[in-house]
Formats: structure tokens, C-alpha cells, sequence
């Protein structure tokens, strides 16, 4: 096998290791396009094809690397990635994931009047506001408790105004406001972590939504003006509510002022089923983030295989971003939680993750004083293009070897030639990718992109090996020659109707990804069946032409076992396997034709066997 080493993997910081191709002379003086946007240079030293300045508007194409692209080929493609640089309006704004700044990750409790308007201030004129984080989210800190006639109010010493002259002068900036509340009575912060400057908060204690819904979303939403409400569960919990009556009743009162753009969070720090996605735009799926390598890791983890449940306006949230918060210069004041910081390298994967995964990004350091790093960083127009988009995909794992995988998404369009491509290193050592072209059903020549270090940097056909740091990603577009058809879907990236992380799954009979080595993808699928809806689905199971295929379905379990297979709406199809400790596989052979379909596995009245995979073939 012929071995291609395309990409040289440093720490992914920023375009330096190409600099010299943008001060490189001139060759000839040559501009491609009529505007002067792209320009030959000559770069011998440079391995990248083609650099984008953004700064300067302009992409450089490295005549020395052409690798036998025309020279008109490699200038419409510079022309192409400078443009890809612009991200779209969206066409709702409730499409996309929610970007912004919250108060808690740094402050706590310890918020005022001042703090979030300079913080907004701040926003609007260092380069965020422009780049989209247009949401000032207060979090908890503002409370002070619910009044004998029912009305929520506001802390006298941080917020002796009361609110509304801070949601005015957030909107004044062109900005929009959030806030905070618990499902409960008591909040997250006058619970657990509310000792402020002040001493202790008990203003949180009485201020939750609890017996007061239509009163307080009123205030908020029609009074006040706010934009977007973060529902934490402490007082909910403490209350032993149910999650899904206790938020559907939230998300009604909500709807019960008139207000249709109010973004709604629901903060329950685990996936807390797929009914979220009928009532809220974004669901936590993780505990709280702290700013630490080992926490960042454990929350990407949590959300490897939750690709089915985002769709457009419907996000996994893995809790607010702590770029900025560097090992050695913290600003918390949770300085005794465990935020030792993170590396450059580390904030690189945290950040980059975060948009892959189409989580809302919403920055928790001070951004009145962020790092010139971070702020490049997230405000890449790159990155932030694999997060906002219409498409609303969250990715999903196409390889994985050990602490190594490769995620995907779509780029412009559904199932067209160009996807967005993520190679993680989990592990604590430096390691090697291989990435297959057809894992990614990509055909053809694969030309890649750098998001980060905006560069071009090369092409490949088949195959190619990328070295990664410890800890550290890549992030990439590849633009290939065609897309071709899937052949293999993952048990663990399917749809599971009654898929849930709050209870024991085991008891409470809901199906569940767990890790199985000798799997494909180290993956399986466990506890399906025994009622209709505790099914597995792949949705989006898309054939180009019509024929005859086969479907094999990799499975395991102890004893004998069938389950049914439904293509679309049509008769199901029994399926037995027998019992054993490995991996085998059942096929059915079927007629499909173009389009989409969606392949179903279900029991209604019996368990189900394990299941790793779905492989489709053509007769």
C-alpha cells in the first residue's frame, strides 16, 4: 500500500507555518481573478498549495506545489475557499446553534448591572459581534427571591436597576439578552454553588420557575424583553419533578406569551430523551464543564454518538466553552473546582469539537480581557462556517482506532462531495490516522483544506496518514471528486425512539450505545425491544439507483433471539439470530429504489439481539 503523509500535524495554531507563502515574491506579478483576490507566488519552503489571508482578502496558490493541478483548476479553488470564509444569513434565526457569552463559567454569582453591560460593550466592538455571538446570557446571581404578590424580584446590590435597563442597553448594542432560571423552586447556584463575594446566595432560594411559569415568563419575555432562558434542574430535582411534564409545561408558558423567537435550554446535564427536541431548541447533554483537559475530553465522549438526535434548529448541548482559560493565567472563581486550564492545543480540539458537533457555542471567559489566541480562534470564519449552517448536522464517527477517531458532516449541501472532517486524539501519546477515503464515502481525488490553519494542503486519492499531538485535532473540508454511496451505518449512530441518559437503562428498559472492542467501530447497540418504541432507526439511508441489495445486519446475543426489519412504511420482516458470544450476521435480500429510505429494527414483544451494524451491498 502505497503511504501518503499529506499533512504535517503540528500544534494547529494558526497559519504561521505557511507565512512564507504570502511573503513570498511575486511570480511574474500574476493576479487570477479580476478582482486581484488571488495570487501566483512561488514558495519552494511552503508545503501548503494555497494560504488565505482574510485580513488582505486574498488566497496565495503556491506554484511550486501544484501537484499537477492546472493553474486555472487551483486558482478557481482558491477563489472558491476564500469565499467559503462568508457565512450565510440564516434563513430562520432559531435555525442554527446558539452563539454568545454566558456569565457563569468565570463569575458565578458574582454578576452586577456593570459587569454585563461592559461585558456587551465588549462584544460589540472587539470582533465577536461581528463574528455572530450576538446572545449576553445571564446566568444565576441575579435573584432575590419571589415577592408576596408573586413577582420575581432582582438583587438589590447587584442589580439595583432591576433588569430592564440591562436588556435595553443589550439591545441597544444590537445584541441579544438571555437569562436563567431552575425548574424547581431553588436554584442551581443558591443550592450548591452560590457562595459569592457576598457570602453565601440564598437570593436564588424561592426565585425558580416552580408555581410561578406564567407570571415569570411574562416578566422575561413581554416586560423585560429577553431573548433566551437556560432551565437548570437543581430545584427540580430536589423537588423529584418529572423532566419531560416539568419542561413541557415550561416550554407552554413560554409559548403563552405570544413571543415565537424566545430560545429555550434545558439544562438537566444528561440527554434526557428525544422529546426534548418537541419542546426546547437546545438540550444539555453533560455535566458541567470545567477547564481541564480531562473534563473536555469526557464531555466530547458523552457526545460521540448523539448525531441522530440534532437536526435543524434542534441542538446536543455540551455545556459553554472554556477557551480563554489558559494552564497559568485562570480567571474563575471556581478556582477550587478543578480549572487547572487548558493548553492551546487542548482549546484548539475543545473549541473545534464543539462546532463538529453543532453544540451551541457560548463563550465563558472574560471577554473583555480574552486572549488574542482564543479570539482568533473562535472567531475563525472556518470553524464557525462547520457550526453555522442550515443543515443543522451534527458529526458523527466514521473511524475509530483506540483514542483515535475521524468524524464527519456534510459541508454545503446533504450528501453532496464536500464534508467537513475532524481527526481526534484522545489519548495522553502522540498517534497516527490512516483515513480512508471510502469510510468517508468520498470517490476520487480528495482535496483538503486546513480550517484552522487556513491552508490548502494537498491532495490524496484512497488513503492518507496524518500525525496528531497528544490531545490534539485537525480540522479539514476535503472537496472530493464525487460522493458515493454508503455502505455501512453504525449501530451506535442510529436513532433510538426511546433513547434517554437519566435513568439506568438497564431498568428502565431503554436501548443504549456500549462499548464493544471486537465491534466494528468498537460499538454496539444493547437492550433493544420489548415494546414498539424502544426501536433502532437509520434514517437517512440514501441509495443512488434502483436494484436488488442485500442488507446485512452484524448482531450478537446470549440466547436466541429475532427482531423485525421494516423498510419505510412497508411489512416488516422477522429475523432470527442465534445465540453465542460472537458476532454474527443475518441478511435479507430486498428491492430499493432511489432516494431515501429508512431502515428499521424493532420488537414489540420480546428483546432483542445486540447490534453492531448495517452493511448494504448490490446483488
Amino acid at each position: 500500500m502505497k503511504r501518503t503523509m499529506l499533512f504535517i500535524a503540528a500544534a494547529a495554531t494558526s497559519a504561521s507555518a505557511c507565512a512564507g507563502l504570502a511573503a513570498a515574491e511575486p511570480s511574474s506579478g500574476e493576479t487570477w481573478s479580476g478582482d486581484g483576490r488571488v495570487e501566483f507566488r512561488e514558495c519552494p519552503k511552503c508545503d501548503k498549495r494555497i494560504r488565505i489571508d482574510l485580513g488582505a482578502n486574498k488566497a496565495y496558490v503556491n506554484l511550486s506545489r501544484l501537484e499537477g493541478a492546472g493553474r486555472e483548476q487551483m486558482a478557481a479553488r482558491a477563489a472558491r475557499l476564500l469565499d467559503a470564509a462568508k457565512i450565510p444569513p440564516a434563513a430562520d434565526v432559531k435555525i442554527r446553534p446558539l452563539m454568545g457569552w454566558s456569565s457563569w463559567n468565570t463569575f458565578g454569582v458574582d454578576i452586577s448591572e456593570e459587569l454585563i453591560l461592559e461585558t456587551a460593550r465588549a462584544m460589540a466592538t472587539n470582533g465577536l459581534k461581528d463574528a455572530g455571538y450576538t446572545y449576553v446570557n445571564i446566568d444565576d446571581g441575579f435573584f432575590w427571591g419571589h415577592g408576596e404578590d408573586g413577582i420575581l424580584r432582582f438583587h438589590p446590590k447587584r442589580f439595583p436597576n432591576g433588569m430592564k435597563p440591562v436588556v435595553d442597553g443589550i439591545h441597544a448594542l444590537g445584541l441579544k439578552a438571555g437569562i436563567y432560571s431552575d425548574a424547581g423552586a431553588d436554584t442551581c447556584g443558591s443550592m450548591w454553588g452560590g457562595s459569592g463575594k457576598d457570602g453565601k446566595d440564598t437570593g436564588g432560594i424561592g426565585g425558580g420557575l416552580y408555581g410561578h411559569d406564567a407570571a415569570d415568563c411574562k416578566l422575561h419575555f413581554n416586560d423585560l424583553g429577553f431573548d433566551f432562558i437556560k432551565v437548570d434542574y437543581c430545584g427540580g430535582k430536589r423537588l423529584k419533578l418529572d423532566e419531560k411534564t416539568r419542561y413541557t409545561e415550561i416550554a407552554d408558558a413560554i409559548k403563552a406569551t405570544g413571543r415565537t423567537d424566545v430560545r429555550l435550554n434545558l439544562c438537566r446535564w444528561a440527554f434526557p430523551g428525544t422529546w426534548a427536541a418537541d419542546i426546547a431548541e437546545s438540550w444539555r447533554t453533560t455535566g458541567d464543564i470545567r477547564a481541564n483537559w480531562t473534563s473536555v475530553k469526557k464531555l466530547i465522549a458523552e457526545n460521540l454518538y448523539l448525531s441522530a438526535y440534532a437536526k435543524p434548529g434542534h441542538y446536543n448541548d455540551m455545556d459553554m466553552l472554556e477557551a480563554g482559560q489558559y494552564s497559568g493565567s485562570m480567571k474563575t472563581v471556581f478556582g477550587g473546582h478543578g480549572d487547572t486550564g487548558l493548553s492551546e492545543t487542548e482549546e484548539t480540539t475543545h473549541f473545534g469539537m464543539w462546532c463538529m458537533m453543532s453544540s451551541p457555542l457560548l463563550i465563558g471567559c472574560d471577554v473583555r480581557t480574552m486572549p488574542a489566541t482564543t479570539k482568533a480562534l473562535v472567531t475563525n470564519p472556518y470553524l464557525l462556517a462547520v457550526n453555522q449552517n442550515d443543515l443543522g448536522c451534527q458529526a458523527y464517527v466514521a473511524q475509530r482506532d483506540g483514542e483515535t477517531y475521524v468524524l464527519v458532516k456534510d459541508a454545503d449541501t446533504r450528501f453532496g462531495a464536500s464534508r467537513y472532517v475532524a481527526l481526534y486524539n484522545a489519548s495522553d501519546e502522540a498517534r497516527e490516522i490512516e483515513v480512508r477515503s471510502d469510510a468517508l464515502d468520498l470517490g476520487g481525488t480528495v482535496d483538503a483544506f486546513d480550517l484552522v490553519e487556513m491552508a490548502d494542503v494537498g491532495c490524496f486519492t484512497g488513503h492518507v496518514f496524518v500525525k496528531l499531538a497528544p490531545h490534539a485535532s485537525k480540522f479539514y473540508r476535503f472537496d472530493a471528486s464525487r460522493r458515493i454511496e454508503r455502505k455501512v451505518y453504525e449501530a451506535e449512530c442510529a436513532y433510538l425512539a426511546d433513547y434517554q441518559e437519566l435513568r439506568d437503562a438497564l431498568k428502565a428498559g431503554t436501548a443504549f450505545p456500549d462499548r464493544r472492542e471486537d465491534a466494528s467501530g468498537g460499538m454496539i447497540v444493547r437492550n433493544l425491544g420489548n415494546r414498539a418504541t424502544n426501536d433502532l432507526a437509520w434514517r437517512e439511508v440514501k441509495i443512488d439507483a434502483e436494484g436488488e441489495y442485500v442488507l446485512s445486519i452484524d448482531c450478537c446475543s446470549p440466547d436466541e433471539r429475532e427482531f423485525f426489519l421494516t423498510i419505510d412504511e412497508g411489512e416488516p420482516r422477522r429475523l432470527a439470530v442465534k445465540g453465542g458470544e460472537r458476532i454474527s450476521t443475518v441478511e435479507e435480500a430486498v428491492r430499493l429504489s432511489p432516494g431515501m429510505h429508512t431502515v428499521r429494527l424493532a420488537n414489540a414483544s420480546a428483546s432483542m439481539p445486540d447490534i453492531d451494524k448495517l452493511t448494504i451491498r448490490r446483488e
